[in-house]
């Protein structure tokens, strides 16, 4: 039997297909009040000299909440969208409305498990039940043959045998039916009334992402189904120009606009259609890799941001402010790098060759503190996930989930490799 009114806390998981959080609430009560905390401050707050979100990050999470108060709206129901840090909102409407339960993301970052414990915390002291509920990944955590303390430290012993022994569980359809309090709609803020100026957009970047469930289902359908572009994804995937070289999921997986899960059950009705071949794997390959930072944060939690990193081992760095300065601004005098950090700057998005290349050159040319180039990432990439982002650069600094120590990428062979012809740098440099 139903009861009472459930609140559902929306953070990183903007969509209505496949969300196992507001699945969950619906089959339990008899109505939700959906919620959305804006922490600003938060959003604003320096790590390392960087805000934790960029102008562009923004303007892709204002479009994404956009289209999540669309979708909700069409069931009549309103998205709270409140303005302030969710350990003091999401208490107050639970007592306000008279919530029987809260339902929220399980989460992994540190500051979002901090927030959590407080949310819970207060919860529990006015007599709220809290339920958290994985939505993120491709292999839900209780179907792994191991748990999260006994995740493997390499990642191919992760992926073997999660690919042998997990299944991969069916989608969450789309609610038919989303009852709600009578309650009055609030207003997304607007760019402009956060006091942010609005990124120009630049004809060179590799393609227009605009945030939302159903963008991500829009190029999800395209990319998967309809152009062909998966058939050879294993080949091009390396690609620097132009849209179709990778999926390009990564900005609307961040912010659970649309679920792994979803992405490869698409991948498995174009091998229906088709046939399975190595790019169909290979882009599976990366949903588990994706997985396999979330799950080894779980594992590690805050060493993930120490600058010795999981393997308790500070690498020797500069504290060359200057050459951090030229990095970011793309003037090492090294092309390619320059090139890649350009695209960065002005689009909010480089290719994953290119971030391997310019975090190997911070790391290992101008040994600078790795945790540098993971906090810029953090603001600038509109496609930042914490695990994802922070796995990534301690695995390239040496002080992470890779066996073989800290990865070392020769600029002059990646750019005779993988821009022969100097398109890339041509296009970002302006050379002729």
């Amino acid at each position: 039997m139903k009861k009472g009114v459930a609140l559902v806390w929306f953070t990183t998981d903007l969509r209505l297909r496949d969300n196992a959080l507001l699945h969950e609430a619906l089959q339990k009560h008899e109505s939700i009040v959906p919620v959305y905390c804006f922490d600003w401050e938060a959003m604003q707050e320096e790590q390392f000299g960087f805000k934790s979100m960029g102008p562009r990050r923004l303007q892709f999470l204002l479009e994404s909440l956009a289209d999540l108060q669309h979708s909700l709206l069409g069931f009549n129901a309103h998205l709270q969208i409140i303005m302030g840090k969710a350990e003091e909102v999401i208490p107050r409407i639970a007592k306000e409305l008279k919530i029987s339960e809260v339902f929220a993301k399980k989460e992994v970052g540190s500051y979002e498990l901090s927030a959590q414990a407080s949310v819970a915390q207060s919860l529990n002291a006015i007599g709220v039940e809290w339920t958290t509920t994985s939505t993120s990944t491709l292999f839900h955590p209780n179907d792994l043959p191991f748990g999260v303390r006994d995740i493997p430290e390499v990642f191919t012993d992760f992926r073997k045998r999660a690919e042998r022994d997990a299944n991969v569980r069916r989608e969450f359809p789309v609610p038919t039916e989303i009852a709600t309090p009578d309650l009055k709609p609030t207003l997304l803020p607007s760019i402009e009334s956060l006091l942010v100026e609005q990124p120009a957009a630049d004809s060179r970047a590799v393609m227009t992402f605009k945030g939302g469930e159903q963008e991500a289902l829009k190029r999800a359908r395209y990319y998967l189904l309809d152009s062909g572009c998966l058939s050879n994804y294993k080949e091009t995937r390396n690609g620097l120009v132009g849209a179709d070289y990778s999926s390009k999921f990564s900005p609307w997986l961040a912010l659970g606009c649309i679920s792994p899960r979803t992405i490869y059950f698409m991948v498995k009705e174009y091998e229906q259609l088709h046939r399975a071949n190595d790019s169909t794997y290979w882009l599976i390959f990366e949903l588990i890799w994706r997985d396999y930072f979330r799950f080894a944060m779980k594992k590690h939690k805050a060493k993930f941001f120490k600058k010795g990193g999981i393997q308790n081992r500070p690498p020797k760095t500069s504290d060359d402010k200057n050459a951090l300065l030229s990095w970011i601004n793309g003037k090492t005098g090294v092309d390619f790098v320059d090139a890649n950090m350009h695209e960065l700057r002005l689009t909010g998005f480089m290719s994953n060759r290119g971030r391997q290349i310019v975090a190997s050159y911070l790391c290992n040319d101008l040994k600078l503190d790795w945790r540098f180039g993971a906090a810029y990432f953090e603001e600038q990439l509109i496609d930042y996930d914490v695990a994802s982002n922070w796995g990534n650069w301690a695995y390239l600094a040496g002080v992470g989930n890779d066996p073989r120590g800290n990865r070392y990428f020769d600029v002059a062979k990646q750019a005779r490799q993988y821009d022969a012809a100097s398109e890339y740098r041509k296009l970002w440099l302006g050379i002729k």
